[in-house]
């Protein structure tokens, strides 16, 4: 990394400490912004990944989407430009140098409204590609990043500066080498329309779906509908909804006292041994054995 970047993400490293004294997620006084901090390398965890920017600004992380594995350290960052389920697992962290993270979520509409600004716009025929990259860090980038931190220094000018920020950093991933990706989710393209069975997935991901219905929607063909979501997310719509219906089930076990068949139902298995055989595959223990050695 360049010296500039080297005293950039410093000073970063020192507003993320200041605001993420424990180990856990932060919320922060500007909505869309989160600070995550862990003292010591992490087993996978998983769960469903925003549309957002993030970054390691100490230590470093891999993330898997499907089988796809995407590394990032602070001479990079990851960006997710729709919602998908992910297994994230902090790989470089001690208690002396504990790992940072740093993560934006933003909508569509944020991402349009710079596309309306801009003079570059993507031909809605260009094949669709992965809704996930790492891309390596610039100096432009991490400027805006930071000065969008600052503010939590001056909470009266976060109504006013804070989606300005947002907007010039969402300006420079689009500037970036895989900009073309967040450019690919305006309206008329197949992400776009992929987009739209994502979110009919997440709604409704207990209830059973026929491939023609969200086909439908996409207002595709059955093979192409397989075909674009795959290359968008790495899984068909049947895998994608499994791993919303499995990390859903594996939160309820967690959080109530709740039967494994009874939480298999609710998520929209008809079966308590397939969801058991499905669960086991995922997250590498049956429900209960898991759920027990999660809570040890």
């Amino acid at each position: 990394m360049s010296e500039t970047i080297t005293k950039q993400q410093n000073e970063l490293v020192k507003i993320i400490e200041r605001y993420s004294e424990k180990d856990g997620v932060h919320r922060t006084a500007i909505p869309s912004l989160f600070f995550m901090r862990q003292s010591n390398t992490t087993r996978p965890n998983h769960g469903v990944y925003k549309p957002s920017l993030c970054m390691v600004v100490q230590g470093a992380k891999e993330v898997w989407l499907a089988q796809e594995r995407f590394k990032y350290s602070p001479a990079d960052y990851l960006v997710a430009s729709v919602h998908l389920p992910v297994t994230a697992q902090v790989t470089e962290a001690t208690p002396d140098v504990p790992y940072l993270g740093f993560k934006l979520e933003f909508t569509s509409s944020q991402i349009l409204e710079v596309l309306h600004d801009s003079e570059h716009r993507v031909h809605p025929k260009v094949n669709p590609k992965r809704a996930m990259f790492v891309s390596r860090m610039e100096s432009s980038l991490l400027d805006a990043v930071i000065r969008l931190a600052r503010l939590l220094d001056h909470p009266k000018d976060i109504p006013v500066l804070a989606s300005l920020f947002t907007k010039e950093i969402l300006y420079r991933v689009l500037q970036g080498q895989n900009g073309i990706i967040l450019e690919q989710i305006m309206e008329g393209s197949s992400t776009h329309q992929i987009k739209d069975v994502i979110e009919q997935i997440m709604n409704n991901y207990d209830r059973s779906f026929r491939i023609e219905e969200l086909a439908e929607i996409a207002n595709m063909s059955v093979s192409s509908l397989h075909r674009h979501f795959k290359e968008v997310t790495a899984m068909s719509p049947l895998q994608f909804q499994k791993q919303l219906r499995l990390q859903e089930a594996r939160r309820l076990l967690l959080t109530e006292s709740a039967d494994a068949a009874d939480v298999a139902f609710r998520v929209g298995y008809e079966s308590p041994s397939q969801f058991s055989r499905e669960y086991s595959r995922m997250f590498g223990f049956p429900p209960r054995q898991d759920i027990k050695r999660l809570r040890a």
